[in-house]
């Protein structure tokens, strides 16, 4: 299966000054756009921080072509709602709600470009560690965001297979010949999924009830 079209670059190895940054400066970073997010309301600010993240992204070496493919893949979401907004709010807020959505996305991509999965991992158990006196398990946190980012480029190659074998029938424009190829991929490669953590017992629970 093909890995077109993933919306979060895969890690690029590098000693740039981004890669030799500390992971938890880049989860903050991360967060401290999605506040900006809400926080923002002045569309030229956040292109000013667009370019920021731009910047640190292109710093990284993760190269250009890779940032030009995850903006492109939410383009056409971002071209609706921009489109929306400009007829309910105006242009300027339609602006800076598209530009923030653009530096998460971004920023979110500066991560995930300049660390190892393992240590992005590593690094979720160790922030989800304090909740653990509130009954959370940070290993299957963790394991679940392993899961996601090995699920998302899976279902894109599976979109993209069947688009072209679509296509090639002339039933591109067909959305039941996209959709339900795709659906019923997903499906089983979610139950193969189940089955490997079943048979490593990680689909069960710690402590079974006692009668």
């Amino acid at each position: 299966m093909r890995r077109r079209g993933v919306l979060i670059p895969y890690y690029v190895r590098g000693n740039s000054v981004v890669h030799r940054t500390p992971l938890w400066l880049k989860f903050l970073l991360v967060a401290a756009c999605g506040l900006a997010s809400f926080l923002i309301v002045d569309w030229l600010v956040s292109a000013v921080v667009l370019a920021i993240m731009c910047a640190l992204f292109l710093l990284s070496g993760a190269g250009f072509k890779r940032l030009i493919r995850a903006v492109w893949l939410v383009t056409p979401l971002l071209a609706a709602v921009g489109a929306f907004q400009w007829w309910q709010l105006g242009g300027p807020v339609a602006a800076r709600i598209v530009l923030n959505v653009l530096v998460c996305v971004v920023a979110a991509s500066v991560l995930t470009a300049t660390t190892p999965v393992q240590a992005l991992l590593d690094g979720v158990v160790a922030l989800s560690k304090p909740f653990r006196r509130f009954g959370a398990d940070p290993e299957r946190f963790a394991l679940t965001i392993a899961i996601m980012l090995r699920s998302i480029p899976f279902i894109a190659g599976a979109f993209s297979d069947v688009r072209d074998s679509a296509r090639a029938r002339g039933l591109e424009r067909n959305p039941r010949a996209l959709v339900l190829p795709v659906f019923i991929t997903t499906v089983a490669y979610a139950r193969q999924t189940g089955d490997a953590l079943a048979a490593r017992g990680l689909g069960e629970a710690e402590d079974s009830p006692v009668d």
